[in-house]
This record gives C-alpha cells, structure tokens and sequence, in this order.
C-alpha cells in the first residue's frame, strides 16, 4: 500500500471513534520519525539503537516496532521524511516562478536553520558508500537522479547561451552538487567557532553559479 492510500484510509471517519486512533498513531509515527533523525545525527544510524529511540520518544520497544518493524525501515521513513520536506518547498518555489538554480540556493538558506536534517544527511552519506549499508541504494539513486536533473537543466541554459564560456553541462552538474554536499560538512565544522567565521552555504552557492551561468 502507498503511503498516499495509507494517508487517506487513515483520515477516513471510522465507526466508534477509530479514526482518533489513527490520528493519534500517524502523530506518534511522526515524533518516532523526529526522535531517530535526532539519533542517527548524533551517532549515526549503527551507533543508533531502537530502544534508545523508543525511550527517546516515549514509547516502548513493542510499541515502535508496531510503526517500524525493523531499524531500516525507520531509516527508510526518515530519508522519505527528508525528501518530502525539500521537494514540497522546492516545487512551490517553481511553481512560484522561481528560477532552478535560485530555487536551490533556497533549499541551502533553509537548511542553515535545519542542523540535525544536515547533520543526518551528512553522516549518513558518508556511512552509506559500504554496499551493505541500507542507506547505499537510497544514495546511489539520489546522485544518480539529481546528476541527470542538473545536467539537463545546464544543457538547456547552454543551448540558450545562458553558461559562462568552457563550462560543460555534465561535469558543472556534478561540480554543484558536490558544492552543496561539502558546503553542508564545513558549515558543521564551523558552527562551534566565533560567529563571524561560520560558513554561508548559500553565499558561496551564489559565487559558484556567477562563476558558471551568463
């Protein structure tokens, strides 16, 4: 079953007051999911226990395996969780008008707010270059997918003369995500020093595609 049907056969009234019970459980599904990015930021998704997450978020050992029955399947909800989060804002933004690169220089603002979703992800990138780890497909697919989205978004700008002369649209595509990835690591890195010499990500996302778009 999607995520979708179960979202709406959950929101559905039900006789003698189950769809209160439904919605109670979709409510602790989402701190359960909240509660493990925290976890898996602070130690990673094998330091992380599920017991550790379920006293976390309050709930037993029998009562999170219930929503999760397995320590990759809550990995699974927290990286669709993560997506979701940034393809809702990044839609909206296009939707708005919102010129592509622009739209990602935004996703970057956001995430200077949003340190455990950064600090997740880049752990958990980096756990996930071993083949057995249950995160590696997920990785390899998102590079895989954001590589072609942006080399097709370059290529499109450089056939409207839109690109700084000897820029390549496949390796500038995989250059930005590269940016923003390392960005992530050294504005962690920096946010424990003096304020002044935190890293801007979005600044220097901006310096980067003046250097390569017209």
């Amino acid at each position: 079953m999607s995520a979708s049907t179960t979202a709406e056969t959950a929101s559905a009234p039900t006789p003698g007051g189950r769809g209160r019970g439904y919605a109670k459980g979709r409510a602790k599904r989402a701190e359960i999911i909240q509660t493990a990015i925290l976890a898996f930021a602070e130690v990673g998704y094998h330091g992380a226990s599920l017991r550790d997450i379920a006293a976390r978020a309050d709930i037993s050992h029998p009562g999170l395996l219930h929503h999760f029955p397995t320590k990759a399947a809550l990995l699974e909800a927290v990286l669709e969780y993560r997506d979701a989060v940034d393809d809702a804002a990044f839609a909206e933004d296009l939707a708005r008008g919102t010129d592509f690169f622009e739209a990602l220089v935004r996703i970057v603002e956001r995430n200077q707010v949003r340190r455990p979703l950064v600090e997740l992800f880049a752990g958990l990138s980096t756990e996930a270059t071993t083949p057995d780890h249950p995160a590696h497909e997920y990785f390899r697919r998102r590079y895989e997918r954001l590589v072609e989205q942006s080399t097709e978004v370059f290529e499109d700008r450089a056939a409207r003369g839109g690109l700084a002369p000897g820029v390549a649209p496949a390796q500038a595509a995989r250059s930005i995500i590269a940016l923003m990835d390392g960005l992530q690591v050294q504005w962690l890195m920096s946010l424990d020093g003096p304020k002044a010499q935190r890293v801007d990500m979005a600044a220097h996302l901006r310096a980067y595609l003046a250097l390569v778009l017209r």
